[in-house]
């Protein structure tokens, strides 16, 4: 029997590298330096060829102007016929069932948001193109590209902390800039004069036509009570019954102006609005009140009822008459001041909104920043020329290694001597 002597295997020595010292980095960080300092006059010039072309780009660029205006929309303030109606719901209560909806309170939002829409709306760019040619100046066919390339020229934004609109427009020609800038708050209010917009106007809009209803609706009763005083030959009543009848249809004016409020203030409030909760309480108490004084609000002849027995047929008739009168009168009177003092706001708002600072023809570019431009050429030629002398080091060094020479003997006869797949 052979016996085989087993060698054991040599022991695999591993050699454990040390960690990256500081001193290896000074030393790469040296020869790095060494290397750019020997290629230091391609480094110059190609700096310099940078610096010359971004020169050459930058003065060739378009140039073009900013027009820049400054404006101020309406706040939502307390208005004027909250004091006033106040004033007069002191004197009169009758008048105090509308005062709420002339002070404007709802809790709408700052407005600035919305001229900002309405300053960039289609309709103000359109008048835009059409007034300053803009199809021809853009070199565009059609209304949608115009209007793309006017959006693209345009900035407007409403400030977060001090409210003011600022627009921007930006053009080749530094007074059609400013011409255009000014031409855009004036397409904007003549756009704003065919719409309801600040709180004033919605309201005078809707109070002129209530009053042309209630006018319309007392001289139907004014006729009728005419008629009613020709047929019935009744000219006068007790004074009894005429408090009764003028208590009862004050209080249904009332009524009715406090649900055309509500009807008003749901046209810009929400159901959950306090102002708009506030005023369907006081519907309630003055409905109770109503019923109080007149019997069920439901009933319009509740209070004709009160006095059957005391007065013939005929007079039963002129006090339906004279009821229906007075009530329509006292509608009437409290639209009538509700609307004068919705017009007293609208004068008092002004324009819609007021030019702080007018668009001025520019003494300086805003593009291109040629200055700019040749400072961020010249950083980033420094790091690029680096880039490439390091990166020709490494080539270089990679060349003359065996194995990579023949790797790059064959790459060239292949590129050389291409073989049929």
């Amino acid at each position: 029997m052979i016996e085989t002597e087993i060698q054991p295997k040599p022991a695999i020595t591993r050699e454990v590298s040390e960690p990256f010292s500081s001193e290896d980095s000074e030393t790469s960080l040296l020869d790095f330096l060494i290397l750019v300092l020997e290629r230091k006059r391609f480094l110059a010039w190609f700096i310099l060829g940078a610096t010359v072309l971004s020169t050459i780009i930058a003065f060739l660029l378009p140039v073009r102007y900013e027009g820049k205006v400054l404006l101020l929309p309406p706040a939502q303030n307390s208005s004027l016929g909250s004091a006033l109606i106040e004033q007069l719901g002191n004197l009169d209560s009758s008048l105090g069932s509308l005062a709420s909806l002339a002070g404007g309170g709802l809790g709408l939002k700052n407005p600035a948001d919305m001229y900002v829409s309405l300053l960039t709306s289609r309709t103000v760019e359109d008048a835009m193109i059409h007034r300053f040619g803009l199809m021809q100046e853009y070199h565009k066919k059609r209304m949608v590209d115009t209007r793309k390339e006017l959006e693209r020229h345009t900035t407007a934004t409403a400030g977060n902390k001090d409210g003011l609109i600022r627009l921007t427009i930006e053009d080749r020609d530094p007074k059609r800039a400013a011409e255009l800038a000014n031409g855009y708050v004036e397409e904007f209010r003549k756009l704003s004069e065919t719409l309801a917009i600040t709180e004033a106007q919605r309201r005078r809009l809707f109070f002129q036509r209530q009053v042309e209803l209630a006018q319309n609706e007392l001289t139907k009763a004014e006729n009728a009570m005419t008629q009613t005083q020709r047929t019935t030959g009744v000219v006068e009543i007790g004074s009894q019954a005429r408090v009764l009848i003028e208590s009862a249809a004050i209080m249904r004016a009332q009524v009715a102006a406090k649900q055309v409020q509500i009807e008003s203030m749901r046209s810009f409030a929400a159901e959950d609005n306090p102002e708009l909760k506030l005023a369907k309480q006081e519907l309630a108490a003055l409905q109770s009140q109503l019923e109080h004084v007149a019997g069920s609000e439901q009933d319009p002849g509740s209070d004709i009822n009160l006095l059957k027995g005391r007065v013939t047929e005929a007079g039963m008739e002129y006090l339906r008459r004279y009821r229906e009168l007075k009530y329509h009168e006292t509608v009437f009177e409290l639209l009538a001041k509700e609307f004068e003092i919705a017009k007293l706001d609208e004068a008092r708002e002004g324009s819609i909104v007021q030019v702080v600072d007018t668009a001025v023809v520019p003494d300086k570019r805003s593009f291109p920043p040629r200055l700019l431009i040749v400072i961020a050429s010249i950083v980033l030629s420094v790091f690029l020329g680096m880039f490439w002398i390091g990166l020709q080091r490494r080539i270089a060094l990679a060349s003359e290694l065996p194995e990579n020479q023949h790797r790059i003997q064959i790459i060239n006869d292949l590129w050389k001597h291409p073989r049929n797949i």
